[in-house]
């Protein structure tokens, strides 16, 4: 019973793991931008690891209709970075709405614009 009530003991003083979110970090095309040539694909850097198979991308086009655009996956091994192909993209404001699971299960979401410019 003592071995227990010190395991215990033991076990409640060691440090409690951080679960943390994947909070968007980066984008490219960045936040708010006006670029001047249509960008090749999307890349989202989040603060944490995220599982690409239980996060979504969606791109609005400048009237508010879905864009078809690829499947995100990780970069290069760093599942922090995630990149989803554009199909060709006209001039126009663009809205990217994310809802992001991190490797520890943790769910985050939101949006943001980039304008192609003429």
């Amino acid at each position: 019973m003592r071995a227990v009530l010190c395991l215990a003991v033991l076990v409640s003083l060691l440090p409690a793991p951080a679960f943390a979110h994947a909070f968007l970090e980066r984008t490219d095309p960045p936040v708010g931008s006006e670029v001047n040539a249509p960008p090749k694909q999307l890349v989202l850097t989040y603060t944490e690891g995220v599982e690409p198979l239980f996060t979504t991308v969606e791109l609005r086009d400048p009237s508010g209709g879905d864009v078809p655009i690829g499947k995100p996956h990780t970069d290069s091994g760093n599942d922090r970075k995630l990149v989803v192909p554009l199909p060709s993209l006209s001039p126009g404001k663009y809205t990217v709405t994310w809802h992001a699971t991190s490797v520890d299960t943790h769910k985050t979401e939101g949006s943001f614009q980039f304008t192609i410019v003429k």
